[in-house]
């Protein structure tokens, strides 16, 4: 650890974490200013509506600066901090303009309800400042981060009509939910700037949480991923039309296939062939006759593949978020493959390994409560996805077969319970019956690889 190490100015920064992300949320700083930190050591968590990950260290060195908060909200390239130089609490000989500017509208970052606060009766007093919250651009536009133009117009919501509240007047995500959810009245709106202030304490109202707990309450802030899980939720809800089918199957020659593979999977790969790596191969297989649910709706068009990128729900510790890494191009693994594809996700989705483009491009969800003994379920469609399986608790219980004779006799059989949710809008109650029969068919029947 030498001190030339910390005579090096090195720049934090956030990180471009996919192509679709354009900000992050820091969620905890592992290391604080005079602390000294190694070569891709994780230094900060950060989060944002797609997963929450670690940001190793660029170099190794003394922490001199620190420029962002906690629970603050910025843009890929912001700087977050620095690694030698002169070890100052406040910037040192290179003031970082965006970092100092957001002071005012600040507590946007972790509560959206904040934004449209600061716009109104500061405005006379900024003109000669930089652009204030809701002020356009100069060709007219307002600044709008790819996120909030996504939200913007699955609403219909024109941005310069938003009060701006990230950096340099931004419009962000949550501006743009605040807006939907409040929209400025009939009288106010030919006033593009004016409407936001009268209708800023009602997203306050409804959305912040109290300022004090009442007794035997605690409060915590919603994280970047929860508020991502909350809007993405609603939003499917919001334009698919749910429907759930179940059917039950006997998993008897399931439960035989992994018996026999589990020993040489484990000793010759180092993976266990779970019951999901067979229902995932099983349903990969009926999917190609069922072009449709694993399709999209993409505005008048119908979009069918050839390929499955197939996504798993995977809950992170301690109820903290749900994540759905995909395995691309599902169609061309076989049992084996999917087995270790399936492996490597969860393991990385829960030490926070994961890009956001390992959640991105999914066409099918399978989605898997039944270890904690779920029976059954309604899970909510992965948009733009059309469809989403669910797979629940293994159970032995009686049911009627017939022997040998063809006589209907009392067995013993590990049935499991699986759904399937589906947009009525594209996906009909009788095909997707067709679908899961002719899983349960697969499953019952497995031999080899399940072809």
């Amino acid at each position: 650890m030498s001190s030339s190490s910390t005579e090096t100015l090195v720049d934090v920064v956030m990180p471009q974490m996919g192509v679709s992300v354009s900000e992050g949320t820091i969620v905890e700083w592992r290391k604080q200013v005079g602390d000294w930190v190694e070569y891709e050591e994780a230094i900060v968590d950060i989060s944002t509506d797609k997963i929450d990950t670690e940001v190793p260290s660029p170099a190794s060195g003394t922490v001199t600066q620190i420029l962002v908060q906690e629970g603050e909200t910025v843009e890929v390239g912001t700087k977050l901090a620095q690694i030698g130089g002169a070890a100052s609490g406040e910037p040192t000989g290179d003031p970082q303009p965006e970092a100092e500017a957001p002071e005012a509208p600040e507590p946007a970052a972790g509560a959206p309800p904040e934004p449209a606060t600061p716009p109104a009766a500061p405005a006379p007093q900024e003109a000669s400042t930089p652009p204030e919250p809701r002020a356009p651009s100069d060709n007219g536009k307002a600044f709008v981060s790819p996120a909030a133009a996504r939200i913007a117009s699955e609403h219909g919501v024109d941005p310069s009509q938003v009060a701006g509240t990230g950096r340099g007047g931004r419009v962000t995500k949550q501006d743009i939910l605040a807006f939907v959810e409040n929209p400025p009245t009939a009288e106010a709106a030919p006033q593009a700037p004016a409407p936001a202030a009268p209708q800023a304490p009602k997203p306050a109202t409804a959305q912040q949480p109290p300022a004090e707990a009442q007794p035997g309450e605690q409060l915590e802030p919603v994280t970047a991923m929860r508020r991502g899980i909350a809007d993405h939720m609603r939003r499917s809800l919001d334009t698919a039309a749910h429907v759930t089918s179940a059917i039950e199957v006997d998993l008897s020659r399931i439960v035989a296939a992994r018996a026999t593979l589990k020993k040489e999977y484990e000793a010759s790969y180092g993976v266990n062939p779970t019951y999901l790596a067979f229902i995932a191969r099983a349903t990969v297989l009926t999917l190609k006759d069922y072009p449709y649910i694993n399709a999209e709706l993409r505005g008048d068009s119908i979009v069918t593949r050839g390929y499955v990128n197939l996504g798993f729900a995977v809950e992170l510790q301690d109820g903290k978020g749900l994540i759905v890494p995909v395995l691309r191009n599902a169609e061309t693994m076989n049992l084996l493959g999917l087995a270790k594809g399936i492996a490597d996700l969860a393991a990385r989705a829960r030490s926070k390994k994961l890009l956001p483009d390992d959640v991105q491009g999914g066409t099918f969800t399978i989605t898997n409560p039944g270890g904690y003994g779920t029976f059954h379920g309604t899970p909510v469609i992965n948009q733009p996805q059309s469809g989403i399986l669910g797979t629940y608790a293994l159970v032995k219980k009686p049911v009627v077969v017939q022997d040998e004779q063809g006589a209907d006799v009392i067995a013993i059989r590990p049935m499991m319970n699986i759904t399937l949710t589906y947009d009525h809008r594209l996906v009909d109650g009788a095909y997707a019956g067709r679908f899961l029969r002719d899983l349960r068919a697969r499953l019952e029947a497995w031999e080899g690889d399940g072809g």
